[in-house]
């Protein structure tokens, strides 16, 4: 049915596209008899495989990245669709209205999407409320954290703690966004020593409330893809000198391979086909540095189950999908379950 809707669906300028599907989903989660028809017409009889990662356990490994569903307005009703985890956000501290529409480019001949939202999002507190309602049993939930445009450098690092203090007792695990093309200066904070600066408040905050009896919240760092092989082995010896508890690859990319579409040239990050085999690689190459020391979690040009699987096989322990759910429509968590996903052990 998806298939036959899509060109509908692509005469709605993406902004807006996005928008009403947001709104639907929320609608829609709120309702209990809604909850269980799209439950009933999206998810997969086939739960599995488990996964235990960063001391959470996962009913099967696909989730939905980042950048979806930014102030957790949906999450409620995209759990229906049978993620494993959902990741909200990025949440930055103050509101902040984002860049200039349009926002985002569908390139269709590319199964690809260039997103220049700049962390567009109502703030800590409003995303705070929407967390509040009850969590499905067995749903994991993430919230992606990143500071305001106009934060300097040198508030950068209680930023991101204050963020961690307001989430880390409602969150099941936090991913720490240092990665975005869109907020300039951010993918500085990748450089070993600015990541340590950032990483290290968080680590002792975390640490000094499970000491007193309090839920150890696990943090994750998201990197880029655009990152060569010494920074990307700067940034994961970082994370690791720094007590994190696992690693997203990684972020939208503002390389351009193999474009046909006449859009290709539009600023922002491009996700989706083209980023899948970047990614695949990056992943394998991270699972290659840290060998057992952190779990990887593979986000970025995940279009189909093969895919998926590429990403497990690769070394992965959890995928994270966007554009893949754009493109395949509300089924492909089902599809990518029925296909009887295994993990490299």
């Amino acid at each position: 049915m998806y298939k036959m809707l899509r060109p509908l669906i692509y005469k709605i300028q993406p902004d807006l596209a996005h928008w009403m599907t947001i709104q639907l989903l929320r609608i829609g989660g709120s309702s209990k008899a809604a909850r269980t028809l799209m439950q009933w017409l999206f998810r997969s009889k086939q739960q599995g495989p488990p996964v235990q990662a960063f001391g959470l356990k996962f009913t099967n490994p696909i989730g939905l990245a980042a950048g979806y569903d930014k102030d957790g307005n949906a999450w409620r009703g995209l759990a229906c669709l049978g993620f494993g985890h959902i990741e909200i956000g990025t949440v930055t501290w103050r509101p902040q209205p984002g860049n200039p529409y349009p926002r985002l480019s569908r390139l269709v001949e590319d199964c690809a999407i260039i997103n220049r939202n700049g962390f567009r999002n109502r703030g800590a507190a409003y995303a705070k409320r929407q967390l509040k309602a009850p969590k499905p049993a067995g749903l994991v939930l993430g919230v992606n954290i990143g500071k305001n445009k106009d934060t300097p450098l040198e508030k950068t690092a209680q930023e991101y703690l204050n963020l961690f203090k307001v989430f880390s007792p409602l969150a099941d695990y936090l991913a720490v966004n240092v990665s975005s093309p869109n907020t300039p200066g951010l993918r500085d904070l990748q450089a070993r020593q600015e990541l340590e600066n950032l990483l290290t408040p968080l680590k002792i905050s975390r640490d000094e409330k499970a000491l007193i009896g309090g839920k150890r919240t696990p943090i994750l760092v998201k990197l880029s893809p655009d990152l060569c092989d010494r920074q990307l082995e700067e940034a994961l010896e970082a994370i690791v000198r720094c007590g994190m508890d696992g690693v997203i690859i990684g972020n939208t990319t503002v390389s351009r391979p193999g474009l046909t579409s006449n859009q290709a040239g539009q600023n922002g990050g491009l996700s989706g086909l083209p980023l899948r085999d970047l990614n695949t690689r990056l992943v394998a190459r991270s699972v290659k540095i840290l060998g057992n020391q952190l779990p990887v979690v593979a986000s970025g040009g995940v279009m189909s189950a093969d895919d998926a699987q590429a990403k497990l096989d690769a070394g992965a322990c959890l995928v994270q999908l966007y554009t893949g759910l754009i493109y395949s429509g509300p089924g492909m968590v089902r599809h990518c379950l029925d296909a009887n996903l295994t993990l490299r052990h």
